[in-house]
């Protein structure tokens, strides 16, 4: 099989149910930001210290199960993944297991401090962007409430994992000082 199809040299794609749209398409704006924040968090599974990435399979996975379903424009004829809302339990879990740990957040912090805490802090923006484009396509269109739900999550989720990697590596966070 070719990974080039060429059907879609004139700026055309198709959706899981075989329709075609404009790759201009709000969806696959939604799905394509899925996507990259999936790049992302596997950049930043590679970059941070071993153990301070956990459910990284699960994360992904759930990310591309969210892809398929913003890539129907109608009921599925064919089986789709299930969409495992246990694990934004587990993400609240670990955000509270690695609150214990870190210094009390009273001041806004610069994303910054290392190379592996930046990284976690891009793919946060990454998933606020993806959170913002999935909740502007649910005013046009029926989204999987749970998608939304678990980006606000794991967004949260990618905040505290950038100060618990600074924590680990013994290094400050810097504090934004507004210059008034």
């Amino acid at each position: 099989m070719k990974i080039y199809t060429k059907t879609g040299d004139k700026g055309t794609t198709s959706l899981l149910t075989g329709t075609r749209v404009s790759k201009s398409d709000m969806r696959l704006e939604a799905y394509g930001t899925l996507d990259e924040l999936n790049s992302w968090i596997g950049l930043v599974s590679a970059e941070v210290p071993q153990g301070c990435f956990p459910m990284l399979h699960e994360i992904q996975s759930e990310l591309f199960s969210m892809g398929s379903y913003l890539a129907l424009d109608r009921k599925a004829s064919f089986p789709m993944p299930k969409i495992n809302s246990s694990l934004v339990l587990q993400l609240e879990s670990q955000i509270d297991s690695w609150s214990q740990e870190l210094p009390e957040l009273k001041n806004f912090i610069l994303p910054n401090g290392s190379k592996a805490s930046s990284m976690c802090h891009v793919a946060r923006t990454i998933c606020r962007r993806s959170e913002r484009l999935i909740v502007a396509l649910s005013e046009q269109v029926e989204v999987k409430a749970e998608i939304p739900l678990f980006l606000n999550r794991l967004s949260d989720f990618l905040f505290v994992q950038a100060r618990y990697v600074l924590y680990t590596e013994g290094l400050d966070e810097v504090v934004w000082t507004p210059n008034y």
